[in-house]
Parts: C-alpha cells; structure tokens; sequence
C-alpha cells in the first residue's frame, strides 16, 4: 500500500466517492475541525456526515501509520540483506498490520534464543535439510553427524539445536499463524476459574467455572473477566485442543513421507506450546480486549450524547436538592438565568424538630423566590427527600412538579477549579446543590464541567484503554456543543472550549473581552479577541450564536462567509433581513419557505444545492434549540413507594443507561430496574441502543422485584399497545 491508495480505501469501507474522501483528507490537512468540515463544507465533501468524517480520521491515521509502518519493515530487512521479491511483494501488498508484523516476525531482531544459539553453531543446513524432506533412507543420526563441528558435541545435540530452529521457523511462519488464528477464532473458548475463596470473589462468583466462545464472547464479559483477572481474583485462559491444532499445523508442514518425519512432528509440537500458543494466546485476548473497549467506548459515547442533548427545562426557577443524612440535604435556588438566589442546609432526617425547621425553611423559599421546579439528586437519602418533597407538595397544594436527576459528577465538579471561579463565595458543599439544579436548566452547559467519565452513563469505563476513551468522548461533546450552538454572550469558558476551533486560551480571552467590554454586539466583534484570528474565526463563528446582536444571522446556525448567500434568498422570497425579528414576519417566511424548491432557488442564484438547503433551514427558525424536539424529562407530584411496584405493575420511567445486556430505567423508587436485552423488543435488534436510548421515557412492566437483592425487573415487550 502507498499514500496515494488510502482515499480509495476509505471511500470503499464507507461507500463513498473516492473524491469525497480526498477533499476530507485536504480539509482536515490544512487544519478543519470536523464539526466545521460537516456543517460547513458539504459541497466540498459531497455532504459527507460528522460520523464518516470521524470514521475517516480515524482509518486516515491508522493507514498513514501502516505505510509509515510498511517502509520500516522493507528497510529493516533490506538493511539485513534478506529481502527478496517475493517477500517485497507481500509486503507491499498487506492490508492490515496483523499481516504486516507476522511476514517481518522472523527478520525482528530479537532477545537471544535457543534457535539463534543453535543457528550461531552452525546448525541451520541440517534444519533446513530435515524440513526440505528429501531424505528416505538411512537414520537422523547418520545426517546430523555431517553437520557436527566444533561447539557440537555429537549428533544428538546437533539434531536438538536443528529441531530448536525448526520450532522458531514454525512458530513465526506467516500463513502457520494466520491458519492457527483462524482456527482458535472458530474454535477456542475462553475459560476462567477463582484464583481465589469465594467470599473473596463474590463479585465475580459468575464467572467461577465459566466457559465461553471466544468468536461468541460479549464485550461485557471480556471486560468483567480482565477485571477479575487484574484484581487477582480468577485465572483467565484459552482453551483450545492442542492435538488438533498440531494435527493441523503438521499437514502443513511434512509434504512427503522421509526419516525426518517423527523429528519434525516433535518439533513442531515443542514450537506450538512453548512459542506459537502463547504468543496467539496473548494477541487473541488483546484483540478481545481491543474489541471490548471499542464497544465500551461507543456505547458510552452514545449515551453521553443522548444525557448531553437532553431537553433543557428553561424558565424555570429551580431548587436544588443535593441529599445526605449526617450532613444534611443541600438546597439552592437558582434564578431561571442560572443566578444563585439562595442557599441552605434542610436537615430532613435528623428528627421531629430539624424536620420541621426544614420544611418552613423549604416554603418560604418556593415562596419567596415563586420556585417552579423542584430538582433531587439521586444519591444517598434521595428516597427520603423525595418522601418529603412530595409530602409538602400535597399537603400545601403547592403548584411546583419534582424530577430526580443523576448527580453523577456533581461532588466532583464541586471540588473543582472551575466550581471556585464560578461559585467562590459558596461552600464546596454547596456548589452541587447549584449543579444538580442547572442541570435541569441546561443539561449541556452544565455537565461540559465535568469530566465525562464521571456522568454515570459508561459501562466498564474504567477499564478501558483511557486515552482512547477521553478522545472519543471529547469528539462526542464537542459534536454536542456544536449540534446545539453556543449563546456567546452567557457561556462560560468550560463550556466555549468545545466550541469547533476554540482552545482553553481563547475561550479565556473570549470571556475576559465580554467582562471588560461588555456584551458582544455581533460575530464580527470575535475578531477583536485577543489570539483570535481569522482561521479561528472561520471555525468557530457558524457555532456562536447571539440573540440580541444587530445582525439577526447572528442567532441562526447561517455562517457569515453566506451572509450575502442568505440576504440574497431573504430578498428573494419577498422579505428583508429586520424582518428576521418580527414573529409576524417570520410566520410568513416559515409558510413561504414551505413552498420553495431548493435546488431551483440554488440554481438561480449560483449556489450550493446543501448550503442553500441549510439557510432556509436556519430562517425557518431563527434562534431555534435543536433539542426542542427531543421529549422534556418527567416530573413528578407524587412518590412512589416499593411497596406499589408488584410484579405486573405498569410503570412509566426515564431511561438512566444502556449497556450491552439491557437498560436501566428510573421509575421513581431508589432502585433503578433493569430491562434486560431480552425484553427489549419482540423484534430483531443488534443493541439495546437500537430501541432505546438515554434520556427516553418507557412504560414498563414489572417482571420481579428482590428487595433484598435491590433488583426490579422490567419489560418493554410485554406492555400491551
């Protein structure tokens, strides 16, 4: 493979154009970040998506790095003298560097072995004799007595050091180990047993005596096996038949029948188990790790994106309840701007006379600040806040819902640098009370603060590969970010650093010019932002929106390089860019808009079919949320209690995760139940996420409840439509 051949690759893998590929390729060369390039560049890219984008990013670097890869090996061996043009051209025409590293194995220089000391004493020919097979009569002793010389101290020695090369040359025989690996795929299972008591391994009693496919191995179960094994806890390894592996790699190699025969069957026995085995055993079970952590890392990337781009409740003014027993359950108000309007300490659970200050304190501030929205976070005490809540609710007729919302990452951000900045004044303990309430007005703004690892939608996110993991989830916000805009008058700086372009020194920038200049009044004004350039302006201006700037393109996703595109199509259906401002005037132009056949208005006017698709899009509605059309969360007046969930109780909840095996969902108790993969859906589906997706509202049916176990099992399936 060269440089110039990986576009077309690319292209294949994701059935595209080749020339889609190539434009994507200069695009990201000359320093486009992909949300740019997607939203922006459709023309270029022949609307090439953000995911192929990525995908092409991703296979980019890791083909560039094949060739890069490719050369070092031909050099390598060049550099020895040993490259031939048959080896070359197999070379040459790897495709996968699997392939690439098992033709370079035996020219890698290595650690002394016995096959080199044995090569060093003169013994390759008589390896090379026994494996040609020529020789009918006579005995192996009478041959290897040809070769023996000094260093050698008789024919047996010489015929154990043959046999020492002959075990290397099998072990590192290109097409030996790709039959083999395909043979362990199809064939091998990975076992595992506790390398430990059971009271010791509790947490993994299930895989106490477990056996498995290794081609049929869930990436749950590699991951949760890995884990055990690295808390030594079980002893993982590949079971395979090591008779019919050897049968295998023997027809392989003896061709013809010779005295030679028995010596080779035994030296390629030796080559199996103390070097081709546990070599393919180590990569089999990285490659399934690999796999496993691909798979871990989608699945949390997607669900981040779904608790990412969950509906904002805007307008409301919000209290936040952080819970606790010892401590007490945190309280503040937040404006519906997000000000912080007051803050308390409700000691719920601390009898008669701490619950009864609690509640005069929790009425008079609804009260005082005409609080319209209740927030709990879901941790410890949360039952007994929600009790309390819902209490008073009723017994006060108070027009005020509650919702119970994930405070995953919450004590974390409260502790945090950027939780000083922003909240100096307040004690640290405070701080995710302020969390847990803007959440619910802005989910995005609030949880870009937070390391994404800590949001509580992953699945064994701690045991994956990390930087990998904090790429890929970085990718997912910053397409979040993007997807949605960015107020530039009101974001904060954690949050602006996701903006396409902007790093952590210009979102600083961006902020200290709004603080000491005041408010901007137009995109133009970015460019008078120190650091911030041309270039940057260009990537980052379409994603910045500001509702009350003089320019009304300024609040729509409409980049300024088409402002004159757009004036051009507002003039032409007969309005003016003011009237982009006036509801009335809107109304029309959404109703004219309906009527208009893009490509025609992009012919007449010399334009992008795409880019004029997406303007009238944008003048449709101008300032529009994209996540407007995503179901608002679920709040709730009422609580409800375990002893109401029986088995064949219908139950509404708020989808909380989505693994591999299944969902879990809030319905409203402490515990959240499981829908396990099996009571997704009647149908045929490949993930859970097919059907399901964090964030979504289900009605449920509940299979069994083990309190004990704190366990509730649920089933989409058999609700009855």
């Amino acid at each position: 493979m060269q440089l110039k051949d990986i576009p077309a690759l690319i292209a294949s893998e994701l059935r595209v154009k080749p020339w889609q590929i190539e434009a994507t390729i200069d695009l990201l060369d000359q320093g486009n970040t992909i949300p740019f390039i997607a939203r922006y560049r459709k023309e270029a890219t022949g609307e090439l998506d953000e995911e192929q984008i990525r995908t092409t990013v991703e296979r980019l670097q890791y083909l560039r790095n094949f060739v890069k890869r490719q050369e070092e090996i031909l050099a390598s061996i060049q550099e020895q003298g040993k490259l031939n043009p048959e080896l070359q051209t197999s070379i040459e025409k790897a495709t996968k560097l699997q392939e690439l590293e098992d033709l370079y194995l035996p020219y890698r220089p290595k650690k002394r072995t016995r096959a080199q000391v044995a090569r060093e004493k003169g013994l390759e020919p008589l390896a090379e004799t026994i494996l040609a097979q020529e020789i009918t009569q006579g005995s192996p002793v009478e041959i290897a007595a040809q070769f023996a010389q000094e260093g050698v101290a008789d024919p047996e020695e010489a015929l154990k050091g043959a046999m020492d090369i002959i075990a290397e040359i099998i072990s590192e025989d290109a097409a030996i180990r790709a039959n083999l690996r395909k043979r362990l795929w199809q064939y091998g299972q990975i076992s595992s047993q506790l390398a430990v008591e059971e009271a010791e391994g509790k947490d993994f009693l299930m895989y106490k005596e477990y056996q498995e496919p290794v081609n049929r191995l869930p990436s749950h179960r590699a991951l949760a096996v890995n884990r055990g094994e690295a808390k030594g806890v079980l002893k993982v390894s590949l079971v395979t038949s090591q008779e019919e592996n050897v049968g295998a790699i023997l027809r392989q190699v003896i061709t013809r029948p010779s005295i030679f025969s028995s010596l080779i069957e035994e030296a390629v026995t030796d080559g199996y188990k103390r070097l081709l085995f546990p070599s393919l055993e180590r990569e089999i079970r990285s490659l399934l790790t690999e796999n496993a952590e691909k798979q871990a890392i989608r699945v949390f990337g997607l669900n981040l994106r779904q608790r990412l781009l969950e509906a904002p409740l805007a307008g409301h003014t919000v209290m936040g309840l952080d819970p606790g027993y010892r401590t007490g359950c945190k309280m503040a108000v937040i404006s519906h701007t997000g000000a912080v309007l007051e803050t308390n300490t409700l000691y719920l659970t601390s009898g008669e006379s701490g619950k009864n200050k609690a509640k005069e304190a929790f009425l008079a501030a609804i009260k005082k600040h005409q609080v319209t929205l209740i927030a709990i976070g879901n941790g410890t005490a949360s039952y007994e806040t929600e009790e309390f809540t819902a209490q008073l609710i009723a017994e006060n007729n108070l027009k005020v819902h509650y919702l119970i919302v994930s405070e995953a990452g919450a004590s974390v951000y409260s502790a945090s640098k950027l939780a000083k900045e922003e909240l100096p004044d307040l004690d640290v303990s405070l701080r995710g009370a302020v969390s847990i309430a803007r959440r619910v007005q802005d989910p995005l703004a609030e949880l870009v603060k937070i390391d994404p690892k800590s949001i509580g939608v992953g699945q064994y996110q701690h045991d994956v590969n990390q930087k990998e993991l904090e790429a890929a989830l970085g990718g997912v916000v910053e397409s979040a970010v993007n997807h949605v805009g960015v107020e530039l008058n009101t974001a904060s700086p954690a949050l602006l650093t996701h903006v396409a372009g902007i790093n952590n020194t210009v979102a600083k920038n961006i902020v200290a010019y709004r603080n000491g200049e005041g408010s901007f009044h137009n995109r133009k004004d970015l460019l008078k932002v120190p650091r911030l350039g041309k270039n940057t302006f260009t990537q980052c201006a379409g994603f910045l929106r500001l509702k009350d700037s003089t320019n009304p393109l300024d609040n729509t996703p409409v980049h300024p390089e088409s402002y004159t595109l757009a004036q051009a199509i507002i003039k032409q259906l007969g309005f003016k860019l003011e009237d982009l401002n006036q509801r009335e005037k809107v109304q029309a132009l959404q109703e004219k808009i309906k009527e208009v056949d893009a490509a025609k208005l992009a012919e007449s006017l010399e334009a992008g079919e795409p880019t004029v698709r997406d303007i009238l899009a944008a003048l449709a509605k101008p300032g529009r949320d994209p996540r407007e059309d995503v179901p608002p969360p679920m709040t709730r007046k009422n609580i409800v209690k375990l002893s109401d969930i029986t088995p064949g109780t219908i139950v509404k909840g708020t989808v909380q995760n989505v693994t591999d095996f299944g969902a879990f969902v809030d319905i409203g108790i402490k515990t959240n139940g499981l829908i396990h993969r099996s009571e997704l859906s009647h149908q045929y589906f490949r993930h859970p996420l097919d059907i399901v997706s964090v964030g979504e509202i289900v009605e449920c049916v509940v299979l069994s409840v083990e309190e004990e176990r704190g366990r509730i099992a649920l089933s989409l399936k058999q609700v009855e439509k």
